[in-house]
């Protein structure tokens, strides 16, 4: 059977497309097809590792979860991280490509065009159904040129689209009509249909508005999705998703240190979801509460930048301070690198050649090189001695004498690796290992190990749950029969892409 597709674009960033991805990924599996999710490019500092040694974007792991199969770097073929205002790291089929300003990006887009359509003939030849999200909005047409994420994806390869608004936000009738107005015909002619996402209230008071939709650009309607309160229990994708304090406000309180360019920031959500504790993100500007019984230093795109980005919010004062009074820390990642003497990055490998002075919490040094860390693991918290899996995704190599008390021990092959650093009051520590507070055995046995007296949970089956539940939902707001019918309206031959899939 011939593999069907279908591309589902938004009006503009965050509007949802990924969680509708995520969605309808599920729903389409639990109906017994092969499902494969798909994004050309993306642009994200929350990524995962792959079982094929390489890194995707979290979301297209999470779709990949939804599909009830592993993440290859396949799904997310180009992804962009962030690492300064006008600069990120390009990551190509899973591997760190280069560090690029965006005009410098524009000039490779053509490049990356041969890859993309390999990754996504790849996922097509084994799939039933490829599910390709888009990225931004397709009415940038500023970006049009060489476009690897919207349109110019779609146009070769014929991939039909489905248009998809953010009505909570506001102007959704302009979002979708203005969308069309500024597309050229070609590109709007993949078009296919629009859905609403996030409705509170009753649908039936926006039918007229849906009317109006659809007589004016000619589209189908395929839904109105209402909000979707599951959804919080899933990894956000963007860190503006991110709530800055935690409405279920337990005894035990987490705070995390909202940094700039912030990475991996799902590392927490199985913290969030715990009945009996309190998780704040805190902002520019917002002192470190006194109250706080776990502070989280995450991950970071640009070490050395946020630990100039930590000194101008006064956090640094704050930090050594909680240290003193002692309360327990916890550096992930880049977290950890800050929390040592010195980090070093002598060749630019996050930025411009530097060092500079480190919170000196931990005796550690960490220096900048660029061979990237990038896979899954299975190790052990030595203070407890609950296994551990999972991943790291890092620059850097870190030394010092509180190594000699490492946080975990990776099994690889027949030898333990160390990671990590504790101090020797054992209330200070640091570890390169991202998704370990997934493991429901470690983080009861480390929470309790700092204080917290609650209960803990299942988390494996409460994201399993959310996905069931969002799939569902899909299926009674929006025509999954026309969607299906849409996709199956791919077909490559016929639209003469037999080169892509010979």
């Amino acid at each position: 059977m011939a593999c069907a597709a279908i591309m589902v674009q938004g009006t503009g960033s965050n509007v949802g497309k990924s969680l509708l991805v995520t969605g309808l990924c599920r729903k389409f599996s639990r109906m017994g097809l092969r499902v494969r999710p798909f994004k050309p490019q993306n642009m994200s500092n929350n990524a995962a590792a792959t079982p094929d040694g390489g890194e995707i974007g979290r979301a297209q792991a999470l779709q990949a979860r939804a599909c009830l199969t592993e993440p290859t770097i396949h799904m997310n073929p180009v992804l962009l991280k962030p690492e300064s205002e006008t600069g990120a790291q390009l990551v190509v089929c899973g591997k760190r490509f280069a560090t690029v300003k965006a005009k410098e990006y524009a000039g490779l887009k053509a490049q990356l065009v041969p890859t993309v359509l390999e990754s996504f003939r790849r996922l097509a030849s084994e799939a039933d159904l490829v599910i390709v999200e888009g990225a931004g909005s397709p009415a940038e047409i500023n970006l049009r040129n060489n476009d690897l994420a919207n349109m110019g994806f779609a146009r070769a390869t014929r991939v039909p689209v489905v248009l998809v608004g953010d009505i909570d936000r506001g102007g959704v009738i302009a979002q979708i009509i203005g969308t069309k107005a500024v597309l050229d015909p070609a590109d709007a002619s993949c078009v296919r249909g629009f859905a609403i996402n996030r409705f509170r209230g009753d649908p039936n008071l926006f039918t007229e508005g849906y009317r109006h939709i659809e007589s004016i650009t000619g589209w189908r309607g395929l839904g109105i999705v209402p909000w979707l309160d599951d959804a919080r229990l899933l990894p956000a994708e963007d860190a503006l998703d991110l709530p800055t304090r935690d409405p279920a406000g337990g005894d035990f309180k987490i705070a995390c240190l909202g940094l700039s360019r912030i990475a991996n920031f799902d590392d927490l959500d199985p913290l969030r979801m715990m009945a009996g504790t309190a998780v704040s993100f805190l902002r520019n500007g917002e002192p470190i509460p006194g109250d706080t019984d776990l502070l989280i230093l995450p991950g970071s795109k640009s070490t050395l930048a946020e630990l100039e980005f930590i000194r101008q919010n006064g956090w640094d004062i704050d930090i050594l301070a909680h240290a003193r009074r002692g309360g327990r820390i916890l550096g992930i990642c880049g977290g950890f690198q800050m929390l040592g003497h010195m980090v070093s990055d002598p060749e630019g490998i996050e930025g411009l050649p530097g060092l500079s002075r480190g919170l000196g919490l931990l005796d550690v040094t960490t220096v900048m090189t660029r061979e990237k860390a990038v896979r899954q693991v299975c190790a052990f918290h030595t203070a407890s001695g609950e296994a551990v899996e999972g991943y790291e995704i890092h620059i850097g190599r870190t030394d010092g004498n509180d190594c000699a008390r490492p946080f975990a021990c990776i099994r690889d092959g027949r030898f333990k690796k160390p990671d990590g650093a504790v101090s020797p009051d054992g209330r200070i520590a640091g570890t390169y290992l991202h998704g370990i507070f997934s493991n429901d055995s470690f983080r009861g046995a480390f929470l309790s190990g700092t204080g917290f007296a609650g209960q803990n949970l299942n988390y494996s089956d409460a994201v399993e749950d959310a996905l069931d539940s969002i799939a569902g939902e899909l299926g009674k707001c929006l025509d999954i029969n026309a969607l299906h019918s849409i996709a199956r309206g791919y077909n490559p031959s016929r639209n003469g892409c037999r080169d892509l899939f010979a």
